[in-house]
């Protein structure tokens, strides 16, 4: 039978963390006890002055279309918010909100991307940003990061992928999946070369707050006004302010760039959630003492995973600088036999552990980095204990030489 589906949707990937969490919620819905590390969602509600704020606006009639970039004081947050804590100065015509951070990639690589174009991609990754270049009739060119740098990108790393096709280099500090914290030396190493190029710097930073042992958080467009010509922000209130059902995303950027964007959102969704956007509102003006409460509590189920891991013969995982990742090496199982075969790859790896163990994971193929598994501490420290000896003993009782 001739497919009835197009070209661009057959070619793309379902997200294999929302993958990986499916069948661990078939499993549940069977029965059995499953113990999740593969969504990277925050375990904690949305704090309570966010969530009042959105009551009020449904009450007071929040309720109608408002400006497809965003509504005016929403805009004016953003820009404030760039300001204060990112030392980026953009006026509200520089910045626009939308349905999570998803989405502002999106509506940026459609923006900025022609077909034929590249996007140069540090691995490991974060999953939909190859779907989204080849959406765009870009193409994606991966650049592996060793982990002896810590998984940290350099300029040497990125200039050798550099062709003229080339629009833009995404950077995403903190990282997914390896918690990575870019230094600034290399990022304004980086930019210089963007800037000789006449490329684009994409900067995912919707991690920003989620940082530990005291790193610090830079962002690209603050180091000059050259950096901020070429450089586009993203971030998004989901993992800062644990409201990632709310999907609210913002990006700031060069105007005609955000213009861009804007006039495709205007066809694609039109404006975002307005009850949304006054929560958001709430959460960029109001109290900040709950982003320092959980990454508090971030820092610690870090650490107790950490050692966890690194306790299990046969896994390896550096301590990461920031977001909620662990990112283990698994390659000490490699070879190694269990009921079903033998463990040759990430792949069969995280199948071994969810179906012995009961406990999900998402390979680092998904990643773009075969053997590596990435595990998610933003859960309780119960359930990181109980997953994590889950997993040992599993490792102890259920493989072979």
């Amino acid at each position: 039978m001739e497919t009835r589906l197009s070209k661009a949707v057959l070619g793309i990937n379902p997200s294999p963390t929302e993958a990986t969490s499916s069948l661990a919620n078939r499993m549940r819905r069977d029965g059995i006890d499953i113990i999740s590390f593969a969504q990277g969602e925050p375990d904690f509600d949305t704090p309570p002055d966010i969530s009042l704020e959105a009551v009020r606006a449904v009450v007071e009639g929040y309720t109608r279309y408002t400006d497809v970039p965003g509504m005016r004081d929403v805009r004016e947050a953003v820009a404030e918010k760039f300001g204060r804590e990112n030392g980026i100065r953009y006026t509200p015509s520089e910045v626009m909100v939308s349905n999570g951070g998803k989405q502002v990639l999106y509506l940026l690589f459609r923006t900025i991307c022609d077909p034929g174009d590249e996007v140069v991609v540090p691995t490991p990754c974060y999953v939909s940003y190859e779907e989204q270049i080849r959406l765009s009739g870009a193409s994606p060119v991966f650049v592996p990061v060793s982990e002896d740098r810590s998984f940290r990108i350099a300029r040497d790393d990125i200039e050798p992928f550099i062709t003229p096709r080339t629009k833009a280099v995404i950077i995403n500090s903190p990282n997914n999946p390896t918690g990575a914290v870019c230094e600034e030396s290399d990022l304004r190493a980086i930019a210089a070369l963007a800037a000789e190029r006449g490329i684009f710097i994409v900067t995912d930073e919707v991690y920003e707050h989620l940082l530990y042992d005291g790193r610090k958080h830079v962002s690209i467009a603050a180091l000059g006004d050259e950096e901020k010509r070429i450089t586009v922000t993203v971030n998004s209130a989901s993992k800062t302010y644990a409201m990632t059902g709310w999907r609210i995303g913002y990006a700031g950027g060069p105007e005609d760039v955000i213009s861009g964007m804007i006039t495709l959102q205007g066809h694609v969704s039109g404006n975002v959630c307005s009850v949304a956007q006054r929560a958001l509102l709430q959460a960029l003006r109001g109290p900040q003492n709950a982003v320092a409460a959980m990454r508090d509590s971030y820092a610690r189920r870090r650490d107790l995973m950490v050692e966890k891991i690194n306790s299990i013969p046969g896994l390896r995982c550096r301590k990461p600088d920031g977001a909620f990742y662990a990112f283990a090496d698994v390659t000490g199982l490699f070879g190694k036999r269990w009921r079903e075969g033998f463990l040759e790859n990430d792949l069969d790896t995280a199948a071994f552990f969810l179906k012995e163990a009961h406990v999900a994971v998402v390979p680092g193929t998904a990643f773009r980095r075969n053997g590596y598994v990435r595990f998610v501490f933003a859960n309780s420290e119960e359930d990181i204990v109980r997953g994590l000896d889950r997993i040992g003993s599993a490792v102890a009782s259920g493989l072979k030489d």
